[in-house]
């Protein structure tokens, strides 16, 4: 009997308890529904017009620097280093000298050819002098004009050699960093310092194959890179390859751009806009009114409803490039319309909207 009083007890607590926890959402519930009821104040927005520009239409795409000419500059024969005649980072003119191996065996050598030639001059000379008197055969002359010809050939190869042991820049351009020491033996084709030729420069990107028909050389293109974000440097469409990659159906592009003061290096990635030669109109938006979504863009378009009030509209767009903070809308705007331009993640499409703030293009493109 005790057991049943206090189960009974308890069916009534949790009664109360419960009654009273649906009672206060209940309340509460209420108090929502009221409150949405009400009218709400208009949001307030910074809002632009779409205008229509001129802009020049370009390829983008994405390459490398590379040297219009670069090399690892090696030794042709064995030595030990004499001499090193530069530092690292040096700028060289063709035919400067880098290095000097020792060259005592090759100039001892050259000196015993040369005597040999000198020997085999004066022979040729009394042979010939003996020809014409009949004191010498013509089978004697040829063997000595032979000799003498061999001579200066083996006076010539030592010459050459002896060359070998000067190092030279192959071309103007700047060092990189040196890799052998004075002193040092090294053997043929050991990497001695780097030289690259900076200005002009090239820049190699690949494009689809579909673009073919709108580059050609001589296009203008602007390149960009990391390492100087806010410069862009000028150059021009050198030579487009004569074929297509049959397994990316790209083809490989390159420009000679102008690189006065060295900034960019071979190695370096970098941005490219291959512009076209005509200017198109297009109507552009600043970017902060563009929603960029996996489902399609969109902007909210402010009109009037029914009542005369300003509303927000969402309308999904096709976008195009971007320049300067601006970007092109291929569909779904026409010039004049009015974008909120702004603050986007804070609206619904319907809901009241004052404009505050109406930007115009020039301050947008600045933001």
């Amino acid at each position: 009997m005790r057991t049943a009083s206090r189960f009974v007890i308890v069916i009534i607590l949790l009664g109360v308890v419960l009654g009273g926890i649906f009672g206060y959402k209940f309340y509460q519930f209420g108090q929502m529904k009221e409150k949405m009821s009400q009218p709400q104040p208009p949001t307030a927005i910074s809002a632009t017009d779409a205008k229509v520009e001129k802009w020049t239409p370009s390829i983008k795409a994405v390459g490398s620097i590379e040297a219009v000419n670069g090399v690892q500059v090696a030794n042709e024969v064995p030595g030990v280093i004499q001499s090193i005649e530069f530092e690292s980072g040096d700028t060289v003119k063709e035919g400067d000298v880098l290095i000097r191996l020792n060259s005592e065996i090759d100039e001892a050598a050259l000196r015993t050819r040369r005597a040999e030639a000198q020997l085999a001059q004066q022979e040729f000379k009394r042979v010939s002098d003996l020809l014409p008197k009949r004191a010498v055969s013509q089978s004697q002359y040829d063997e000595a004009k032979a000799n003498y010809d061999a001579a200066r050939a083996r006076v010539n190869e030592a010459e050459a050699q002896l060359g070998k042991k000067v190092i030279r820049a192959p071309f103007d351009g700047r060092l990189g960093i040196r890799m052998v020491d004075q002193g040092e033996y090294i053997a043929t084709g050991t990497p001695i310092v780097e030289v690259n030729m900076l200005d002009p420069i090239y820049v190699d990107y690949t494009l689809s194959e579909k673009n073919l028909p709108n580059v050609a050389t001589g296009y203008p293109v602007v390149a960009t890179v990391a390492a100087v974000p806010d410069m862009a440097f000028n150059g021009k469409v050198s030579a487009i390859n004569t074929s297509v990659n049959p397994q990316t159906r790209t083809v490989r592009v390159r420009a000679t751009v102008s690189n006065p003061d060295n900034l960019l290096r071979p190695g370096m990635f970098a941005t490219i806009q291959t512009e076209q030669p005509e200017q198109n109109e297009v109507v552009t938006v600043p970017r902060t009114a563009i929603s960029y979504n996996t489902y399609g863009d969109f902007v909210f378009a402010v009109e009037k409803n029914d009542n005369g009030d300003l509303v927000v509209k969402r309308r999904t767009v096709t976008t195009g490039q971007t320049r300067d903070g601006r970007v092109a809308v291929l569909s779904g705007l026409k010039a004049g319309d009015t974008v909120v331009s702004k603050g986007l993640l804070r609206l619904r499409a319907g809901q009241k909207v004052q404009i505050q703030e109406a930007q115009d293009n020039t301050q947008e493109a600045s933001e």
